[in-house]
């Protein structure tokens, strides 16, 4: 008998292999959005100024810093800059689990002075559990 050659680690060629819920790629995609504009930022800046405390007006008087605009930001708007904030959004990812457990952490704290304030009685959550003896 012949011996089988045991399977490596599965290479997967997609620098992005995990699919995102429809909330978590609409904020990579505003990671996206926010690094082209940094990017763009004076570009941007130019077509404001110029665009502002006019109405229709703008079209015409702003082409020039409009288009450059546009330019830039086709530019800098590619697969890679997707992939980027993509990553980016992965680094980040434990830091926003921490943030968010730490904001559920302090709504509890507050829950539970309010009903020490008003005199309410805990949460079923809140009360420590009865001892052993008690309970015979």
């Amino acid at each position: 008998m012949m011996a089988t050659p045991k399977p490596g680690p599965v290479q997967i060629n997609s620098r992005n292999p995990i699919p995102l819920s429809s909330s978590q790629e609409t904020q990579v995609r505003e990671l996206y959005y926010k690094r082209v504009r940094g990017y763009c930022a004076d570009e941007i800046r130019d077509f404001a100024s110029c665009a502002l405390n006019r109405t229709i007006s703008a079209t015409w008087a702003c082409r020039q810093q409009r288009l450059a605009m546009n330019n830039c930001m086709i530019a800098h708007a590619s697969q890679q800059e997707q992939d980027a904030a993509r990553e980016e959004w992965f680094a980040t990812r434990d830091e926003r689990r921490k943030e968010r457990e730490a904001k559920e952490a302090r709504k509890k704290e507050q829950e539970k002075f309010h009903r020490a304030w008003w005199g309410m009685p805990p949460l079923p959550e809140d009360e420590e559990p009865a001892s052993t003896e008690a309970k015979r």
